[in-house]
């Protein structure tokens, strides 16, 4: 969702870090710069204006610190302000009282109800990392977009939690009966996606006001299209005057969306983003980090995310298998493998970069990730089509095992040489990687 600003903030501070003096010319300079790509961005321009002004009376300010020169000094402030504008650094994990009601609203299209089995699915996974179970129930209200409600009934299956269908077919009157089959039930949470439409209308307001005076939902989150721009911020605004929101969950950021609408969120409405939404799989959710996500936006990348990401999508016994073989020197083609295979589980090539240090300045285009991503599909392909003894002692394959291999994995001798070459880099890096100390030299 940064990425247009991470290329954007990446080229100012490069031309802007070094030793240079920080005088009013060369702050405003970088300020108009900043103004511009925030622009761009589609951030509102009140909000602009002030961040604007907000560094510009910082950076004059400054008594410059001996361990930072005076570029990395404007970058720091710089950052300090971005982490501000999205939420503040002292982010808290949101929390749900047992037993509430969370009441999730949205417009139509805006990934709503997708977004209902996420949450399930978060709770009920931050449960069990805590060996407890969680005792969830999924409703729908939304009587008006056909095959809503049975689309949340297949999701609520995928996340492995309850499904209740109202017998009655009028919003308010449905989300009584399922409050009713909640507080029966016992449940620990009742998640009750509502009614959307395509644009904000009086009546839609009505019946989410309706529900929310009936129900009293302990938390209510508002989901919002972060492709709308500055529309959802307009959106947004329209709820919380008449129905009102704790928080907000940010949809569909993988896609070109410049990142205005996030930027500009907490500073308008005063409300807290607690997660973004990527992709269409119950597990693609994460928590907003304002300071994170500043990181990434000044292309300092997300480690943290990233290794989260890892933790949570692979078998600790095979993060612990591959680590050791690499550590050990006996690294194969098999290893090699399971490699490849747990980057896929974190997600697409496209996805990772964005976490990594750096990749703002590298300007990849779609067609470099996609050659990259098809490059793995070959490489996969072709360790398939191998032997066990050919994996393990990859030195056997002469040249009639080569052609059996890219026969069978319909690729071609380039793209065997080039997996081998991948390979050796491999393993020579885990030679260079051993003699630093492995990961306790990395950072000494």
């Amino acid at each position: 969702m940064f990425d247009f600003l991470t290329k954007k903030f990446s080229s100012i501070f490069s031309k802007f870090s070094g030793n240079t003096r920080i005088t009013q010319d060369n702050i405003q300079e970088a300020l108009d710069q900043v103004k511009d790509s925030l622009l761009e961005a589609d951030v509102p321009l009140e909000v602009i204006n002030d961040f604007i002004e907000k560094v510009k009376v910082k950076a004059l300010g400054l008594n410059v610190s001996k361990s930072l020169n005076p570029g990395e000094q404007f970058i720091k402030i710089v950052y300090q302000e971005i982490c501000d504008f999205l939420g503040g650094a002292n982010f808290v994990t949101p929390s749900f009282q047992i037993p509430s009601v969370i009441m999730v609203m949205g417009l139509q299209g805006s990934g709503k109800t997708t977004t209902v089995s996420k949450i399930a699915h978060f709770l009920k996974d931050l449960a069990a990392k805590k060996g407890k179970p969680r005792n969830i129930l999924l409703a729908s209200v939304d009587f008006y977009r056909p095959a809503a409600i049975d689309q949340l009934e297949i999701l609520a299956k995928q996340v492995g939690v309850d499904f209740y269908r109202s017998n009655y077919d009028k919003p308010v009157q449905a989300a009584s009966d399922i409050f009713k089959k909640f507080k029966n039930g016992q449940y620990d949470y009742l998640l009750l996606d509502t009614a959307g439409r395509l644009h904000v209308d009086s009546n839609m307001l009505q019946e989410l006001k309706d529900i929310d005076t009936n129900l009293e939902p302990k938390y209510k989150i508002l989901v919002l299209d972060s492709m709308t721009g500055q529309e959802s911020l307009r959106v947004a605004k329209a709820f919380d005057q008449v129905v009102g929101f704790n928080s907000a969950i940010l949809t569909k950021i993988d896609s070109d969306t410049r990142g205005g609408s996030a930027f500009a969120f907490k500073y308008m409405l005063k409300k807290p983003i607690i997660f973004l939404g990527s992709g269409e799989k119950v597990e693609d959710l994460e928590l907003f980090y304002p300071d994170r996500m500043a990181n990434r936006i000044l292309g300092m990348g997300d480690m943290l995310s990233l290794i989260e990401r890892a933790e949570a999508q692979i078998k600790q016994d095979d993060k612990e298998r591959v680590t050791q073989n690499f550590a050990s020197g006996n690294f194969s083609l098999e290893d090699f493998a399971d490699q490849l295979k747990m980057m896929g589980k974190i997600g697409s090539l496209s996805k990772i970069v964005q976490y990594l240090p750096g990749m703002g300045n590298l300007n990849m285009t779609p067609e470099m990730v996609e050659k990259s991503e098809l490059e793995i599909k070959k490489f996969k392909a072709m360790i398939s089509s191998m032997t066990l003894k050919e994996r393990v002692y990859p030195k056997v394959l002469d040249a009639s095992r080569r052609e059996r291999i890219v026969k069978g994995s319909g690729t071609s001798l380039k793209d065997l040489n080039l997996l081998l070459e991948r390979f050796e880099q491999s393993k020579q890096f885990a030679k260079l990687f051993n003699k630093k100390g492995g990961f306790k030299g990395m950072f000494k």
